[in-house]
């Protein structure tokens, strides 16, 4: 039986093959603000998630999310059973959506007036779904490169600045605000479960596993 998780991704990989071919309708999923704004094309604030630049930003993200959503997912699914909450999958559809909606709303703001401007890709919302196994395991280790493992707190940390920094240097035709909201979303996301999680996170600082 197919997750929530794992349905997004075949959704989101199917969409994205199909743009890579049609690019009309790549260009009318995509994060244009302006036609947003000025038209009143909303369903791009979600559209955007399902289209990639190219199979490796595709693969990327979805490996991402696969590795990241089973983890949110088994964590709801702990959150059920201890009565905090009702429905994991619903859940996760929320955090994944809120967390592409969150992502998006500085471009919609900011570049309204700029018809020029596109943003694509799943980023925002798989970044939300990584702060928020960050939430629940901030000393858990995440393996940069598959490589070096770092402790997760640490790891979101660099991954805030890293964002702040290259969206302030630019030029490399990353939406790096996109990353960085996601990212706040998912941390904060699980405070609208139950607030009293928040000192399950502190707790969980506190005691640091070596």
């Amino acid at each position: 039986m197919f997750t929530i998780n794992t349905i997004i991704i075949i959704i989101t990989i199917g969409v994205s093959m199909i743009c890579f071919n049609n690019r009309d309708l790549f260009y009318r999923l995509s994060l244009n603000p302006y036609s947003i704004r000025h038209r009143n094309e909303w369903w791009r604030i979600i559209t955007h998630g399902l289209v990639h630049a190219d199979y490796m930003h595709l693969f990327i993200n979805m490996f991402v999310l696969w590795s990241f959503g089973r983890s949110v997912l088994y964590t709801f699914g702990n959150l059920q059973q201890s009565g905090l909450l009702k429905e994991p999958d619903i859940a996760f559809l929320l955090l994944y959506l809120g967390g592409m909606i969150f992502s998006s709303l500085p471009d919609i703001v900011q570049k309204k007036d700029d018809y020029r401007y596109n943003s694509i890709g799943a980023s925002g919302a798989v970044s939300a779904v990584v702060f928020t196994v960050i939430f629940f395991a901030p000393w858990s280790k995440i393996y940069l490169m598959g490589i070096i493992p770092v402790p997760s707190i640490l790891f979101g940390i660099l991954y805030l600045w890293y964002s702040q920094y290259m969206n302030k240097r630019g030029g490399d035709n990353t939406n790096h605000m996109a990353h960085f909201w996601g990212a706040i979303f998912g941390l904060v996301f699980p405070l609208f479960i139950d607030a009293k999680l928040l000192l399950h996170f502190l707790e969980a600082v506190i005691h640091i596993r070596l």
